[in-house]
């Protein structure tokens, strides 16, 4: 299994290559898609040397979500918290993002390590802004305290125009995702694929991970969501996070596990897909190495002492 890391690794080498010619400086302006269609859109200039501006565009949201400005709930707040005075939020972002910084170059820490992990974190603008929602629910959970949405129903962008859904308690926040695909191969590999996670989370290993659960009908914590949300091809899984799980600062790797899950499963399933292409290609070159053998000899021409060929007649 591979897990995706947060910091987009485009991202980190342009910030990296800036910082490294500070003083000498050239101009900027990359365009970047990552995965689920966020796209990112980074900018310097010769005029302001040591700011960079960073810009993300969403993919488009599903209408049941709850947006603030254009951007997820919470999101303004989780970037000030994770990246501190190094960065500024201009207002209005650029045309067509929802969400435009200013880093100053200047203000990066003056040690090695520590600015390399501010700059990681900034890479990482995709995970902190998508996962502000529930990571908010989740800082509840882990404290033990009454979060505002108990017992109702939120939705969270899932993957472009699609939701996933959260029950806060206050004993446990349950997560559930409607798992559809377009390509019958696809739905039939993430059905067995799902089943066989399911069952892999119950082996002793893996006893402290969530608890997950699979099943082709919508499990009941899905009452009172849209019609669309009960349509999955693949069936729904659900995942049951207590306490424990999100303590100890696990708090953002399970944000983030939970965030880009869609595209975990969709991308196993693409290597699975490989995987058995590439077998039945090595199976077929084998098949046809073995008639290639089964094929008889050419018979060879017989010459007469005179030098003249012949062949035998059966």
């Amino acid at each position: 299994m591979i897990l995706m890391h947060p910091q987009a690794r485009a991202l980190m080498q342009i910030l990296l290559n800036r910082v490294r010619v500070l003083e000498k400086p050239q101009e900027l302006d990359f365009h970047l898609v990552e995965f689920d269609d966020v796209r990112y859109h980074i900018q310097a200039f010769l005029k302001e040397p040591h700011f960079v501006t960073l810009s993300i565009a969403l993919p488009p949201r599903p209408p049941e979500t709850v947006f603030s400005g254009g951007l997820p709930f919470g999101a303004i707040e989780g970037v000030r918290a994770t990246f501190g005075t190094a960065i500024q939020i201009v207002e209005p972002p650029e045309v067509g993002y929802n969400l435009t910084i200013k880093l100053d170059l200047t203000k990066l820490p003056e040690d090695e390590g520590d600015r390399l992990q501010l700059l990681s974190k900034i890479s990482s603008l995709r995970a902190v802004v998508l996962g502000a929602p529930l990571r908010e629910i989740l800082k509840h959970l882990a404290t033990k305290t009454v979060s505002p949405d108990a017992d109702r129903l939120v939705s969270l962008m899932h993957r472009p125009k699609e939701s996933c859904y959260l029950l806060p308690q206050p004993e446990k926040v349950t997560v559930v995702f409607p798992m559809r695909f377009k390509d019958n191969n696809d739905i039939i590999l993430a059905t067995a694929f799902l089943q066989e996670f399911m069952e892999a989370g119950r082996t002793a290993g893996l006893k402290n991970a969530p608890p997950c659960l699979w099943s082709p009908n919508p499990p009941m914590e899905l009452k009172g969501a849209p019609t669309h949300a009960f349509e999955a091809n693949s069936g729904f899984v659900t995942f049951v996070i207590f306490p424990r799980h999100v303590d100890g600062g696990k708090l953002d790797r399970v944000v983030w596990s939970l965030s880009t899950f869609y595209a975990y499963v969709s991308y196993h399933i693409k290597c699975s897909k490989a995987f058995m292409h590439t077998r039945m290609r090595r199976r077929v070159e084998t098949l046809i190495q073995v008639l290639n053998r089964a094929k008889p000899d050419t018979q060879k021409e017989k010459k007469t002492a005179q030098g003249r060929s012949f062949k035998r007649l059966v």
